[in-house]
């Protein structure tokens, strides 16, 4: 027996696949109950070891950041990707997207798809403004595909997407090497029907690339946003003025003297961010009264 740290890499049917000094270790785990946590993907963690490769997840290290679904822990990026056209961009799933991983400290990068169909210039410069990376792909020369393979070394990352964005087409001309068919990627990141149940990080480039069963919905309180006093914090363009309102407490929702709603009057902040911070904060609200 020997112990070793490493990163586990897919979980499934209680099932463990730890990546130790390069070496893949099938676990299972202890009792974690006391702690509150089961282990997931994404969890560095320590194992106990045997010689037919075996072993046992003694330890789960304090995490960064967990995606609750599908379970994914240190995550560093999540890509969101939406197409210029075919289907046309929806902000308010964007933002919802980028509020998601504001609030679990997870970075937001916005990926445009599909940018021969259309102009999409005005809208992205709407996140860039906001402080999201933000890059634009264009299927006929894979323009963007070097930025963000520049984004995945040393980081673990996720990318989501509606069915039809272009994730797969994305994926596949950015990870050839992972051979992984269009339609399995779609099942597995797009929303609609999936047909697996697990979650697995692939390693490319020196970093980690989550493939996972996807989004069905967006569930702003399944996903960590409980609060509505919160929502505030993942629109990162709200902190320069926030603390400049005239009443403590103020929602940013219509009150007189709110220095958020100012900045939107006076164009620094977008229009359609502030609506989908209303639709946000509602959502939460209404959510959390129901439950």
């Amino acid at each position: 027996m020997s112990n070793l740290t490493g990163l586990i890499v897919k979980a499934i049917s209680g099932f463990y696949y730890v990546e130790a000094a390069d070496v893949l270790y099938e676990c299972k785990a202890r009792n974690f109950r006391k702690s509150g946590i089961s282990p997931a993907v994404g969890d560095r963690v320590d194992i106990s070891t045997a010689d037919d490769k075996t072993g046992t997840v003694e330890k789960i290290y304090e995490r960064k950041s967990f995606l609750t679904r599908p379970p994914v822990a240190n995550l560093d990026r999540l890509f969101i990707v939406s197409s210029v056209s075919e289907p046309t961009p929806v902000p308010l799933i964007i933002d919802k997207l980028t509020a998601i991983a504001v609030g679990l400290s997870i970075e937001p990068v916005i990926v445009f798809t599909k940018s021969d169909l259309g102009d999409i210039d005005e809208l992205a410069s709407v996140y860039k403004s906001a402080g999201f990376k933000t890059i634009i792909h264009t299927r006929e020369d894979d323009r963007g595909n070097s930025e963000l393979l520049s984004l995945i070394p040393g980081k673990i990352s996720a990318f989501i997407g509606n069915t039809g964005v272009g994730k797969s087409t994305l994926l596949n001309s950015l990870f050839p090497e992972l051979s992984l068919k269009t339609g399995e990627i779609s099942r597995k990141l797009g929303r609609g029907r999936h047909t697996t149940r697990h979650s697995e990080l692939y390693k490319y480039a020196g970093g980690y690339i989550a493939d996972t069963p996807g989004f069905s919905t967006i569930d702003l309180v399944r996903y960590g946003l409980d609060k509505k006093e919160n929502a505030e914090l993942c629109f990162p363009e709200f902190s320069d003025y926030i603390t400049d309102c005239r009443f403590t407490g103020c929602a940013h929702l219509c009150e007189k003297g709110c220095a958020v709603l100012q900045a939107v009057n006076d164009g620094k902040i977008a229009q359609s961010r502030h609506n989908s911070y209303v639709a946000v904060y509602n959502e939460i609200k209404e959510n959390t009264e129901r439950r």
